[in-house]
């Protein structure tokens, strides 16, 4: 069954274009079409989670009261001390570490 889809005309930066293209050329789209609208349907899957969330902070300060900065700052050390911290095999070059390298030669 085919779903209807609707024309749309719109303006796009020139780099997100030749990303969409260049997504179709490798095989990871089948076509920009497809890729724009897989990249709609993701933004308003974000924004429903965004909107769910707002809502769930919400109900919960209408229970408990405002969140506090301190709260947060406690939530934010103890999210620290249970993260893993996952390196990659190769070094990752800033800018900062390039312009280190340049220096020292």
């Amino acid at each position: 069954m085919r779903i209807n889809k609707e024309r749309l005309t719109v303006t796009v930066d020139p780099d997100l274009v030749q990303a969409g293209s260049d997504a179709v050329a490798a095989g990871r789209a089948e076509s920009l079409s497809a890729w724009v609208n897989l990249a709609l349907a993701e933004r308003v899957a974000k924004e429903r989670r965004l909107r769910a969330m707002g809502e769930a902070i919400a109900a919960y300060e209408a229970e408990f009261g405002p969140i506090t900065a301190d709260e947060l700052a406690a939530q934010q050390r103890a999210d620290r001390g249970s993260a893993r911290v996952v390196r990659s095999a190769a070094p990752i070059v800033t800018k900062t570490r390039r312009a280190r390298r340049r220096g020292a030669s």
